[in-house]
C-alpha cells in the first residue's frame, strides 16, 4: 500500500519546500479536534481547548469534519492555483485570500471531500453540479452528526455566505491563538524548507525525501516518489492545469501523519512532520502488515509464549506444543520473516527466541501506521 506520485522528467527545481501558514493552522484544529492522535502535544491542546470562547469553540465543532478525523483540501488552495508554482501564502491573510480565489465548485468539492473515500483519486463533478456527488457528501456529512449535515447543506445551498463564515472562523482563530503559534513554530519551519531545498540542491531528491520522513522516498527508477501509506493512490507532477512540480509542506503539528495531497487536479504535494519522537528505523506499512499477520495465528501465539521466556530449540517447540518439528520450522519462518524473533546457534544448536523490544514496539508502530 502506498501513494505514487510520478515525477518522471521532473526538473529539480519544480521540488519546492515550502511552509504554509494555513496548511499549520489546519493540522492544529486537527491536533485540537483529535488530541488522541497526538499525545506529545497533550499539554498545548490542553491549554488551547480551555483558553477558547464558548462561540469560537462551537463553531469549530460545527465544522469539525473539515480537519478532524480526516482533512478537506481547503487549507491548501495553493495547489489548485496554476500562477502559484507551488508556493504557499507568507502570511495567514495571503493564504486566505489564494483560498478565496477559488471558484465555487472546486471549494465546495474539496471541503466536502474526505480524502479516505475511492472517489479522491477519481476525480468527478462538483456537489454543486451533479445530484450523485452531492448525495455522497451528505450523507459523508450526516454520519458525522446533525450539526456537520447542516453545515454541508447550508455550503451546497448558499456557498459564498458559508466560505465568508469559515474565513472568519481561521481569522478569529488567528486571533484567539494561532498567530502566538505560528511566531512560535513559522521560523522554525521556514529553516526547515531552506535546509531541505539546500540538501535537494547539492545532494538530490532522494536524500532530501530520506530527511522528510521514513515513510517518503523515491522508487529504484527515480521516477516516483512513494509514500509508504495504508491507502493506495497515484498522481502526476506534470499535470499543465495547475503547473508541474510537487510542493512539501513541512508542519510542527504534523507528526504522526503524513498527509499526501494527490486529488486530481490539484498539484500533489506532501504534508510531513518537522519533529517526531525517536524511533529507530519505524517498520513499512507493509512489513506492519506481515506482523499482524504472523500474530494472528493461535499456534503462532503459543510459540511467542514459549519464545518471550527463553530461547527453545525447533524441538523442544514441538514438543511443548505437541506438533511436529516441520510446523514448528514453517511457523518460526513466518515470525522470522516478521521480524519478530531472532535466531542465534550454540554449538550444533540453533536456539530461537522473541524479540521483545520488537513486540514491545508494536502497539505504537501500528497506531503510527493507521495514522499516517
Amino acid at each position: 500500500m502506498s501513494v505514487w506520485i510520478d515525477i518522471a522528467g521532473l526538473p529539480g527545481e519544480r521540488i519546492v519546500f515550502s511552509p504554509s501558514p494555513l496548511a499549520e493552522l489546519g493540522f492544529a484544529l486537527h491536533t485540537l479536534a483529535e488530541p488522541a492522535h497526538h499525545p506529545g502535544l497533550h499539554g498545548w491542546t490542553t491549554a488551547t481547548a480551555a483558553a477558547l470562547k464558548p462561540d469560537l469553540a462551537d463553531r469549530l465543532h460545527e465544522a469539525v469534519f473539515l480537519w478532524g478525523s480526516t482533512f478537506s483540501d481547503i487549507t491548501f488552495a495553493f495547489a489548485a492555483l496554476p500562477d502559484r508554482a507551488g508556493q504557499p501564502g507568507t502570511t495567514l491573510a495571503e493564504d486566505l485570500d489564494l483560498l478565496d480565489r477559488l471558484d465555487d465548485e472546486r471549494y465546495v468539492a474539496a471541503a466536502l471531500e474526505i480524502s479516505c473515500t475511492d472517489s479522491y483519486c477519481q476525480g468527478g463533478p462538483s456537489p454543486l453540479v451533479d445530484a450523485r456527488a452531492r448525495e455522497q457528501a451528505l450523507e459523508r456529512a450526516t454520519v458525522r452528526g446533525p450539526r456537520q449535515a447542516d453545515f454541508a447543506r447550508r455550503l451546497l445551498a448558499d456557498p459564498p455566505a458559508v466560505r465568508a463564515w469559515i474565513r472568519r472562523l481561521f481569522e478569529d482563530c488567528d486571533q484567539a491563538f494561532f498567530a502566538d503559534v505560528w511566531r512560535r513554530v513559522g521560523v522554525q519551519l521556514a529553516a526547515d524548507a531552506r535546509h531541505k531545498t539546500e540538501v535537494l540542491r547539492r545532494k538530490g531528491l532522494a536524500e532530501a525525501l530520506a530527511e522528510v520522513s521514513p515513510a517518503v522516498s523515491l522508487d529504484e527508477e527515480r521516477s516516483r516518489i512513494v509514500i509508504d501509506k495504508m491507502a493506495h493512490g497515484r498522481t502526476t507532477a506534470g499535470d499543465p492545469a495547475v503547473g508541474p512540480g510537487v510542493t512539501l509542506v513541512p508542519s510542527s503539528f504534523g507528526w504522526p501523519h503524513v498527509l499526501a495531497l494527490h486529488a486530481p487536479g490539484w498539484r500533489p504535494g506532501i504534508v510531513y512532520p518537522v519533529a517526531a519522537p525517536e524511533v529507530a528505523d519505524p517498520p513499512s506499512v507493509e512489513l506492519l502488515e506481515s506482523r499482524l499477520t504472523a500474530l494472528a495465528h493461535p499456534m503462532r501465539v503459543r510459540i511467542c509464549r514459549n519464545l518471550a521466556r527463553t530461547a527453545f530449540t525447533t524441538g523442544e517447540l514441538a514438543k511443548a506444543n505437541g506438533i511436529s518439528a516441520p510446523e514448528v520450522s514453517r511457523h518460526l519462518a513466518i515470525l522470522k520473516k516478521a521480524g519478530l524473533i531472532q535466531t542465534r546457534r550454540r554449538g550444533r544448536y540453533v536456539l530461537h527466541q522473541l524479540d521483545l523490544m520488537v513486540v514491545a514496539r508494536l502497539g505504537s508502530d501500528f497506531l503510527e501506521g493507521i495514522l499516517r
